[in-house]
């Protein structure tokens, strides 16, 4: 999934382990894109790679116009952000006490 992200030139990748402090997943990995088009791309990025790579299906929540895209796989669960609702929300902050395994700038 980082990978399809970095391919679709998404900004500032994180991948968090929050298992240890969160029931609902494992993962987030949280990505910005510049642009409602970018946001898309990403979206489409991710799922055209986890569909030939990935056992488990998402289906893209949000709009890319809103800023904030979410897909959730079980296990991970893919934030895709406009730089401004990134720090709006900062789950960065939210979710500290989770383990930084990558951080792509």
């Amino acid at each position: 999934m980082v990978n399809a992200l970095e391919d679709k030139k998404g900004e500032d990748i994180l991948l968090l382990d929050i298992k240890d402090v969160a029931s609902f997943t494992d993962y987030f990995i949280i990505c910005n894109g510049t642009s409602d088009r970018m946001l898309d791309a990403l979206a489409k990025g991710v799922l055209e790679a986890t569909k030939k790579d990935y056992k488990k299906k998402s289906r893209v929540e949000g709009k890319s116009q809103e800023g904030w895209l979410v897909m959730d796989f079980g296990d991970v669960v893919v934030h895709l952000f406009s730089p401004d609702q990134r720090e709006f929300y900062d789950l960065e902050e939210l979710w500290s006490d989770g383990k930084v395994l990558l951080r792509v700038q």
